[in-house]
């Protein structure tokens, strides 16, 4: 039996300091702030220096000091806001139709951070109909998802993780050398099986004259077995931005149509590599898909009736997207989200630094109370040849800057500067060589109904990634964490600003 492969280098960040680890623009509110200290020392005024110096020195505290993934300050900001939004009643939302306002069927009613999402239906795509585009106003993106089947990763040997590892490095290297999408979202929603398709099929074969004591043995399999069993929705999201997208789409013939037809060429490549990656089927969701899947994510007892609707076939035309949504979101809690009668806490994973291995994520998944779910996303961004150039140049040069200034000064760099330099340099290499860089961000949730003791359940997330990662919960944006965390549209990883992630 081989060792599994360590995958290192995953801690990058995109912002390392310059300057005794700080940002520039926190180097420059540092010397701000002691500027008014030296002036009061230079005209010998003491006490007035101590003074300004416990005033400017709490400051720049809050400025530096990381707190949980943010510093003070930031943590200060997002505070006033989040307490603006619940005085002005603007984190507060209702449905139109539950507040009895007429709706448009084919428009989406969505709170929050999916109210910048447009759902545009695009044309024919091959023989599997239309595929409903996923349209980011803010950001400029257009993109659409897939509902995979997949027997999972947890009974495979090292040599298949291995092997499916290296073909998920092959699928995101060819998106760094498409000129149309860059990203591609993984989402596993692990959920309680509620075991309606087997009551539908029961139900049309079930022999009617058979003995009570059998029907009474196979009612106690059904509750004892259904209580535990869970099943997976896997999903996969690519999108591309408008401004790589405009010239192939105009020449598709522009608007709506034309951007469909650019990434229609996409997904028709796509489906081969990811069943390669262990998927059985690959179905890309229309309308009626994409609201399914909305639906399910923002209420997963919504499921039932949907899915005994498709089996028995009374379902229509389908779940219409105005429908998609949740029916009310209370006031916001600070650590917790709460839709449809269920609450969700999400977090973001930080990887460690000695690195990680091909599926050791799943322990995130594992179900420890039956009625939970639990959600994991992985978002990722394949950088092209020269933006992912300029980013390990300028991380290399960085490097070598610190070592150098402190080599000149007398001073010996610590183990981790070393290792730093040492990945700067490999890396650089790696993208001379044609590889690629991936920015990527993850997160997970776990969401009971409301009322449960949600904090109970966050808690055995938080046990089962100890030791392996780091979680930060996202207080104060846990709306926003739900959306990168169990709803398939692509949003979770932030815009670029420089660096690796």
């Amino acid at each position: 039996m081989t060792t599994p492969r360590i995958y290192r280098g995953l801690d990058r960040r995109e912002h390392a300091g310059w300057i005794m680890g700080l940002t520039p623009l926190q180097a420059l509110v540092c010397i701000a702030l002691g500027a008014p200290v030296l002036w009061a020392i230079s005209a010998g005024r003491f006490a007035d220096a101590g003074i300004l110096l416990l005033v400017c020195g709490t400051i720049a505290a809050l400025v530096v000091v990381p707190v949980r993934g943010r510093p003070a300050m930031r943590w200060l900001v997002h505070l006033v806001l989040f307490e603006v939004g619940i005085i002005t009643g603007w984190s507060r939302w209702q449905s139109k139709a539950a507040a009895g306002m007429p709706v448009d069927p084919n428009e989406p009613d969505l709170p929050g951070a999916l109210q910048r999402v447009s759902f545009p239906d695009g044309p024919q795509f091959r023989d599997v109909g239309r595929v409903c585009l996923i349209h980011d106003t803010v950001e400029g993106r257009w993109g659409a998802a897939a509902r995979l089947t997949h027997s999972g990763v947890g009974m495979l040997s090292d040599e298949q993780c291995e092997r499916l590892a290296n073909r998920l490095g092959t699928l995101l290297l060819s998106l760094g050398h498409r000129d149309v999408v860059d990203r591609l979202s993984l989402l596993v929603r692990t959920v309680p099986d509620d075991g309606t398709e087997y009551e539908v099929w029961r139900g049309d074969h079930e022999i009617r004259d058979a003995p009570a004591l059998a029907r009474q043995a196979n009612a106690e399999l059904d509750h004892i077995i259904g209580n535990v069993s869970v099943r997976h929705e896997l999903f996969v999201v690519v999108s591309g931005s408008e401004d790589k997208l405009r010239k192939p789409a105009a020449a598709a013939g522009g608007g709506v149509a034309g951007r469909a037809q650019a990434l229609y060429r996409v997904l028709d490549g796509l489906e081969d590599p990811l069943k390669a990656l262990g998927a059985r089927t690959v179905q890309w969701l229309d309308g009626p898909g994409m609201a399914e899947a909305l639906r399910t994510g923002f209420n997963p007892a919504a499921r039932a009736l949907l899915a005994a609707a498709n089996e028995r076939g009374t379902r229509g035309r389908g779940l219409e997207k105005a429908a998609a949504g949740p029916t009310a979101t209370p006031v916001p809690s600070a650590r917790s989200y709460t839709h449809d009668g269920f609450t969700t806490v999400a977090y973001t994973a930080l990887m460690p630094e000695a690195g990680t291995v091909f599926g050791s994520l799943g322990p995130l998944l594992a179900v420890r109370s039956a009625g939970e779910r639990r959600t994991l996303a992985i978002h990722y961004e394949v950088l092209d040849a020269r933006r992912a150039q300029r980013a390990v140049r300028g991380n290399r040069f960085r490097t070598n800057v610190m070592t150098d200034m402190k080599r000149r000064k007398g001073f010996n760099a610590s183990a981790m500067e070393e290792r730093d330099a040492r990945g700067a340099l490999v890396q650089e290499r790696a993208v001379a060589a044609g590889h690629s860089v991936v920015r990527f961000a993850l997160a997970a949730s776990v969401t009971v109904p409301s009322s449960w003791n949600v904090e109970d359940h966050a808690a055995r997330l938080e046990n089962d990634a100890s030791g392996r990662f780091r979680l930060l919960r996202l207080e104060l944006a846990q709306d926003s964490a739900f959306v990168a965390a169990v709803l398939p549209v692509g949003i979770g990883l932030p815009r670029q600003r420089g660096g690796l992630l």
